[in-house]
């Protein structure tokens, strides 16, 4: 009789335990089971006239404009004019030679015979005058900065600038030296950067592609 008082409550409290997390989990779903759940509410989206093109990016609640399709004729002729124009400046690329290093002698195998940069159109012009892309292969001292900036200044725009090795890029192994410039684009802006000490040849020809690249994303007469 005295084991039987005893086991009540004990079997009475196992009981308890085991019907807690059922508890709990009824619970969870009675608070998680509202009329929000079941009828989940649409969130308010922008409404945009089919006339209005939108970009990709622009689709998630914005009714931001694209600047790659045209709004009028106007806008058109003008859009098809610069692809017309970059379709040409990519297949006549005409770098000023300025070697200043050892990465000049990869800027000349380049034009060489293994890679034959003429097939892209690249020809080395020795005018900055008649030059659209500056080449900038080696390092750059203090002294060389203002012929540099003087070169650069003499090129017609559009203009473009490659920034070729470590020492173009941002001083190279003389870094910390008081008669290097710390990156030529300090002095110039550049547009491409080919890293290496020194890059290869195949290294500078990729980053004449991307620079061609580049000109066809060029917009020069978009009306604003």
């Amino acid at each position: 009789m005295s084991l039987g008082i005893l086991r009540a409550p004990v079997t009475s409290a196992y009981k308890a335990a085991a019907l807690r997390p059922a508890l709990a989990v009824y619970a969870a779903r009675s608070v998680h089971t509202s009329k929000s759940a079941q009828a989940p509410e649409t969130t308010p989206t922008s409404v945009s006239s089919a006339s209005e093109p939108i970009t990709t990016l622009a689709m998630h609640g914005s009714n931001q404009l694209s600047l790659e399709q045209p709004q009028n004729k106007a806008e058109y002729v003008l859009s098809t004019l610069d692809k017309i124009v970059n379709w040409g400046r990519q297949g006549s690329i005409w770098p000023m030679t300025f070697g200043l290093a050892c990465c000049a002698v990869e800027m000349m195998h380049m034009a060489a015979a293994r890679y034959d940069q003429d097939r892209l159109g690249v020809v080395f012009r020795a005018s900055p005058r008649q030059s659209d892309v500056m080449i900038v292969a080696g390092t750059l001292t203090n002294k060389m900065a203002p012929a540099l900036r003087k070169v650069y200044d003499q090129m017609p725009e559009p203009r473009w600038v490659v920034s070729m090795g470590s020492c173009a890029n941002g001083g190279g192994y003389y870094h910390y030296s008081y008669a290097v410039v710390r990156g030529c684009d300090r002095i110039v802006p550049v547009d491409i950067y080919v890293p290496g000490c020194p890059p290869t040849a195949e290294a500078l020809l990729y980053g004449m592609l991307q620079l061609q690249r580049k000109m066809r994303r060029n917009r020069k007469s978009v009306l604003w």
